[in-house]
């Protein structure tokens, strides 16, 4: 009802809904059957792929609706490129814009002293945190397997857990009992639990580190909200996690699925100035990532790729997220 009385000429479509076939099909056919010209944001370009768990309806599903709008937002220029050679959408059709820094979440005068003690954490441990859903593709199995070699270089670290199981109940089972096997319990604060916006900064002000073992990902939002407090990152070579990540400046980047590897950044980061300075050098991360992911920057080229859709259909200023 809202789509034939709205005189908007562009739908701006954020998320599909829960019915995502439907809504890939269906609901975007009725949009242009109105007239309307449609921007749709990519936030995954096949995100079942990424869980292991693609079927050949969802791939039909989705080149259908990549090939019906008229305009695609993407985070990064691989995801540019796999809509192209994973679906044949031309770049023309495509615009890359950053990953806005996420600035809603609460940022009180809370210190990393009062967040540490909130979480039960000692003033002295090198604390390393894992943020978000606990799902595979995450990686956290891996962080677990390095903690040993972390410890014998660095005793006072501890790993900080903080999400809750989504999707497999086994996974988190199974890193559950190798917690246990390898004797890590006592450096592990497990917070198994959903995190709402208002608890958010005690665990980034009480972290040292943000550890993102991702085994697939194009971006991360978990990323930019680290940045957003100032928190250094160690994170796989996914994606184009590399390219937001400076070498010894915000961070550093290992090899994916590779505990080894993973150890070896973390202890580079506790051993180097980026910790030891970790005080100074969180205002220059925020202040880093508030240019580059600039709300600013994202608007502008909202904006133009909406000017251009709108002189195409002959509207003005007619613009809906529906």
């Amino acid at each position: 009802a809202y789509a034939v009385a709205s005189p908007a000429r562009v739908f701006h479509v954020l998320w599909n809904n829960r019915l995502e076939y439907v809504d890939r099909t269906l609901l975007l056919s009725f949009y242009k059957l109105l007239g309307k010209r449609i921007v749709f944001t990519v936030h995954n370009v096949n995100i079942r792929m990424r869980d292991g768990n693609d079927t050949l309806a969802n791939r039909l599903t989705l080149r259908y609706q990549y090939w019906l709008v008229d305009h695609l937002f993407v985070h990064t220029a691989r995801m540019a490129d796999e809509l192209l050679s994973q679906f044949g959408v031309p770049l023309a059709k495509i615009s890359v814009i950053p990953f806005g820094i996420n600035s809603t979440v609460p940022d009180t005068p809370m210190t990393a002293a009062e967040g540490r003690t909130r979480l039960g954490i000692d003033a002295g441990d090198k604390v390393m945190l894992f943020f978000g859903n606990i799902t595979r593709y995450k990686g956290l199995e891996y962080v677990v397997e390095a903690m040993p070699a972390v410890l014998a270089r660095h005793p006072e670290a501890r790993l900080v857990i903080a999400g809750r199981p989504k999707g497999e109940e086994a996974y988190w089972a199974n890193i559950e009992r190798r917690i246990d096997v390898l004797g890590l319990d006592a450096r592990i604060t497990r917070r198994i639990e959903y995190v709402s916006d208002a608890e958010i900064e005690v665990f980034f002000k009480a972290a040292d580190l943000l550890v993102l073992p991702y085994t697939h990902v194009f971006q991360s939002g978990v990323l930019f909200l680290g940045y957003n407090f100032g928190l250094p990152v160690v994170a796989t070579d996914v994606g184009a996690l590399r390219e937001e990540i400076v070498d010894g400046e915000t961070g550093f980047v290992c090899a994916p699925g590779d505990p080894a590897s993973l150890a070896a950044a973390i202890d580079r980061y506790f051993s180097g100035e980026l910790f030891s300075e970790l005080a100074q050098r969180r205002p220059a991360i925020r202040d880093y990532a508030a240019e580059r992911y600039s709300w600013s920057t994202v608007a502008s080229i909202t904006r133009g790729v909406y000017g251009q859709l709108l002189d195409s259909s002959g509207g003005r200023d007619q613009v809906a997220m529906p």
